[in-house]
């Protein structure tokens, strides 16, 4: 037999009979679909080929009819659980993988083995099962994995939402991983460095068995007609599919409906047994989700492919940018999919050009890399370490990283998602455009000063290159540039606001226990620009205008496009109609809110922005009848717990009130602002963020008590002081149930220790009366203390309880753990606003009840001491009360691997015997805001010496990880200092 490699010549096959255990993992039907087509090839050169999947077997047998075909319905893993074709369930996904596989996987393992030595296995193939990898080096057999992703790279996002108490399923994945031979390797690959031998393969496309015109003549079609093709992978039942949906003249064939569903008379629901790839090839277009056999059918067919987003789905990302380097996608918004606004979408795919001409013989050329494999062939030399290849696999858990050097010719839609998704750093910019001809000097500065502000600058700078941007330029461009260059109306006035990030110096998670904090303004910042207009004459993008004519007229339209969306591998664009806000006369409730926010995981980030609008409809009755166009701009980078969202809410709603001429106090913005996080975005963070964003000055800490939100000084840094923040590269998110679950255990301890004061209340009142009738003295009554149980049963911040009063009355009584029934069975309810007790978790409650009252006391002490002599002593104490609060949080459950690392990294250096002479240079660090992940801050003295010591941290830390953290160094003014610029361009001078 003879086969083509994938430069067209020609090769051998071996001759000897050989054996292939194939597993498939349980996600969807696009693996099974794309492995049929290798396994073809494996039967057809006359090996044995036994499938292991929980796929319906006649996916295959439909196909292949050969007593070389073995299926062995076997479930080893489940993929993400979705609960629909578009929403993936996180926390499902991890629950269903660990009793899955997880829990049985002695069992598996020894069942596996067992068997792989039972058919006499030459070969295992993974699809992308981790535990096959295992199973084969178990059983003393090779193994090849043939994938576009891995488990690793796509439950490392879902670890940071679920809680870290799940990490080890990702670390486990990794080195099931890691015992594989090698990687064959598909086109719209995610970074897969558990992989660290690879082999890259063409698409993988199942083969045409009929024509176009066949296909359209059994269906009963014309060939002139314009057919689109609806592709949810058989999971949308229930959608409702309308006439109006489609152009005049269109028809839709549907995949995977119901038997039950009713269509309109343009819709064709296809047979369950439908040969996908033929009907796609007779079609004009198709609407769907983004999946590897979608799209990879589509590239191969030239089919133009309208898709909509999953959320949290690391895998899209990659094969997105594919399509659309290729000229092959286009994106719909979640919402006009749901609501049925087609027809600007369908009428733009049949105007591209698909243009993929590249190999799609990819299942013929794994086939034939799996049988030199097989037979003992040696594809790859020199292959390093299987602990070595997890180091780069998961750096710390989620951190993922590519191999260096592996990969020569990396190809363009390759390089534009890797930037996407942070696996490759790219510095912060504002300069978007690469327009050498643009300036910020190409604006008239009606109001406002930039303050010399290097950042605002360049951010004007972008502005006035999108002013001169043409959108139909042939050279390829972001979508979010192409969105926010038709933006704006440049002769009109736009009006721009900043905020910067903190770094959270003392205080932390504390805040919404009342506590003292300690928080500087950092040097990165967001930038918002806002422009209100009529809502005739505003400029709206094509879809936007379709929905418009469809709802009878123009009505204000809320438009904002984010500059770095694509980093978080989210839509760059977000429209709604104003009045979606609106309930009659009124605001819809904070609950409708977060409920239409969440509907699009996709474009939840818009809750930053537009939240912003709603708090300032619903708070200050404001009604917003013009038009509002918003472009966000952030250097402060997400997920380092430096307040990415503060900075965005404070900047947006500070914009916002500028254009629209409202006078809002900083103080009482960072109140309206914190609303937004908490009932509309639906995090449960405290008000430190949004008031250290909002308030602070450069060079300055803000210090203010969180009851709710009291500034008490702006503490100057002293000169001989300095403060760093080092990245961990661990991503960190207050959403996250490790922060929630602490929060929780925070307000169970406080509503214990007023019970218990309640309790001791009621057994001091029969003194009280003794006292009265003379048989006590006025000392004993005091010693009752009967005024201070009476403060603490209606105490609302625990920070108001000193250390010592909690240690002598009630820490005996707060239990380490309890469960939410048992709590809810004896204290009704933990009285917190933002968070709810599930029953079925445990809450550790003795180390979040501890950690905000003694936190307090840190603070305190801290603020004070920055005051005292200039002094080595003076800095020690200072790091030493910063350590305690770092372990004060790994003590909650709030610590992660990085940050301990950093710490530890800081110490070693501090307590170094140093050739120099002298003391340290650096004196304490502590991981800062929400934990678990994020950023440390570190104090030294502000000199060369400990600059030199920060790098020195920075470059062995990447050594060790593999990742090289940011470091966050600088101060700059809050959104309050900074006010407001009101811009308008400058007219092109007049030619004489």
């Amino acid at each position: 037999m003879r086969l083509r490699d994938g430069d067209g010549g020609e090769v051998t096959a071996p001759p000897q009979h050989l054996v292939f255990a194939y597993y498939i993992t349980g996600h969807g039907f696009g693996h099974a679909t794309r492995a049929l087509e290798v396994v073809r090839h494996l039967v057809a050169a006359g090996h044995d080929v036994h499938v292991v999947t929980a796929a319906p077997e006649f996916v295959f047998t439909t196909e292949i009819s050969s007593p070389c075909l073995h299926i062995r319905r076997v479930l080893l893993d489940c993929g993400a659980v979705q609960a629909d074709a578009l929403t993936v369930d996180r926390l499902a996904s991890l629950e269903k993988y660990h009793q899955t596989a997880v829990v049985p996987r002695e069992s598996i393992l020894k069942t596996e083995v067992d068997w792989l030595n039972s058919i006499k296995a030459d070969l295992v193939v993974s699809d992308v099962v981790p535990v096959a990898c295992r199973a084969a080096a178990d059983a003393g057999i090779r193994s090849v994995c043939v994938t576009n992703f891995s488990w690793d790279f796509i439950y490392a996002e879902y670890v940071v939402a679920a809680g870290h108490h799940h990490r080890s399923i990702v670390w486990q994945i990794a080195e099931d991983y890691s015992h594989c031979e090698f990687l064959l390797r598909l086109p719209g690959y995610c970074p897969m460095p558990a992989f660290r031998d690879v082999i890259d393969v063409p698409l993988v496309v199942r083969r045409l068995h009929k024509s176009r015109s066949e296909v359209r003549k059994e269906l009963g079609i014309a060939d002139d007609v314009k057919v689109v093709i609806f592709n949810f992978g058989g999971q949308p039942a229930g959608w409702e599919l309308k006439k109006d949906c489609l152009p005049d003249g269109w028809l839709c064939l549907v995949c995977g409906a119901s038997d039950t569903q009713d269509l309109p008379s343009n819709f064709i629901k296809l047979a369950k047994d439908a040969y996908t790839p033929d009907v796609m090839a007779a079609s004009d277009c198709m609407l769907g989700k983004i999946g590897y056999g979608t799209v990879s059918e589509a590239l191969a067919y030239k089919l133009p492919f309208v898709f909509v987003r999953r959320d949290y789905f690391n895998e899209e990302p990659f094969l997105r940018n594919m399509l659309e380097h290729y000229q092959c996608g286009i994106e719909m918004i979640r919402r006009d999919l749901l609501t049925g606004h087609w027809k600007p979408y369908l009428l733009r795919s049949i105007t591209l050009q698909p243009c993929y001409d590249g190999p799609i013989n990819g299942g013929e050329v794994a086939a034939h890399i799996l049988q030199d494999t097989a037979v003992g062939k040696k594809y790859i030399s020199g292959k390093l370490s299987g602990a070595r290849r997890l180091r780069d696999a998961i750096v710390l858990g989620y951190q993922l990283q590519r191999a260096p050097g592996r990969d020569v010719g990396i190809p363009d839609w390759y390089s534009l998602s890797e930037k996407e998704t942070g696996v490759r750093p790219t510095p912060a910019s504002h300069d978007m455009n690469g327009t050498a001809e643009s300036s910020f000097e190409d604006f008239e500065i009606l109001h406002g000063d930039m303050q010399g502000l290097a950042d605002t600058m360049s951010f004007l700078k972008s502005l006035s290159g999108l002013a001169v941007n043409d959108p139909r330029s042939p050279e390829k461009q972001t979508r979010e540039r192409a969105a926010a260059s038709v933006l704006f109306d440049w002769e009109e006035e736009i009006y721009v606001a900043r905020a910067p990030g903190r770094l959270d110096v003392m205080g932390g998670i504390a805040d919404y226990s009342g506590s003292l904090v300690l928080q500087m303004p950092i040097r990165e910042a967001c930038h918002v620009a806002v422009q209100r207009s009529d809502p005739i004459r505003q400029k709206q993008w094509k879809h936007t205008q379709a929905r418009q004519l469809a709802n009878g007229g123009a009505v204000p339209v809320l438009q904002i496009v984010s500059f770095g969306s694509e980093l978080s591998n989210r839509a760059p664009t977000f429209d709604m109609d104003l009045s979606d806000f609106m309930d009659g006369d009124k605001p819809i409730s904070y609950d409708k809110a977060k409920e239409y926010f969440s509907l699009d995981p996709s474009q939840k980030w818009a809750a930053y922005v537009a939240g912003t609008v709603f708090v300032l409809m619903t708070e200050l009755g404001v009604r917003f009848t013009d038009s509002m166009s918003i472009l966000v701009s952030s250097s402060v980078p997400e997920g380092k717990g430096v307040s990415s969202s503060a900075s965005v809410e404070v900047a947006s709603m500070s914009a916002i009130a500028a254009a629209y001429g409202l006078n809002i106090a900083p103080r009482d913005l960072a109140l309206l602002c914190q609303k937004v996080e908490n009932r509309v975005v639906g995090a449960p963070c405290g008000v430190m963020d949004q008031m250290a964003s909002a308030c602070g000055e450069a060079n300055k800490l803000l210090a203010m008590v969180c009851q709710p939100a009291e500034v008490k000084e702006l503490v100057n840094i002293p000169t001989h002081i300095r403060f760093w923040g080092l990245d961990s590269g661990i991503r960190h998110s207050v959403g996250g149930t490790d922060y929630g679950s602490v929060r929780v255990g925070t307000y169970m301890g406080r509503k214990m220790i007023k019970c218990a004061a309640s309790e001791l209340l009621s057994e001091s009142l029969p003194s009280c009366v003794a006292m009265q009738s003379g048989d006590t003295n006025p000392e004993e009554y005091e010693e009752h203390g009967v005024d201070l149980l009476k403060s603490e049963t209606l105490m609302e911040y625990l920070c108001n309880l000193p250390p010592h009063r909690y240690e002598a009355v009630y820490a005996k009584d707060i239990p380490e753990v309890i469960t939410g029934d048992a709590f809810l069975e004896k204290y009704g309810d933990h009285n917190d606003a933002v968070t709810q007790v599930d029953p079925k978790r445990s809450y550790c409650v003795r180390a979040p009840t501890r950690h905000p009252i003694y936190e307090n006391f840190r603070v305190e002490a801290f603020r004070s001491l920055l005051t005292a002599a200039k002094t080595d002593g003076q800095l020690s104490a200072l790091g030493e009360l910063m350590y305690q609060c770092h372990y004060s949080y790994n003590a909650c459950g709030l610590g992660s691997d990085g940050t301990d690392r950093l710490v530890n990294l800081v110490q070693e250096i501090q307590h170094r015997k140093t050739s120099r002479g002298g003391g340290p240079s650096l004196f304490g660090a502590k991981i800062t805001g929400g934990g678990s992940g994020g950023s440390v801050c570190v104090i030294g003295k502000n000199s060369l010496r400990s600059s030199e010591e920060i790098f020195e941290i920075q470059r062995r830390y990447k050594a060790a990880t593999g990742y090289l953290p940011i470091v966050f160094e600088g101060s700059s003014p809050g959104a309050g200092k900074f006010g407001y610029l009101k811009i308008r361009r400058r007219s092109a001078p007049t030619v004489v």
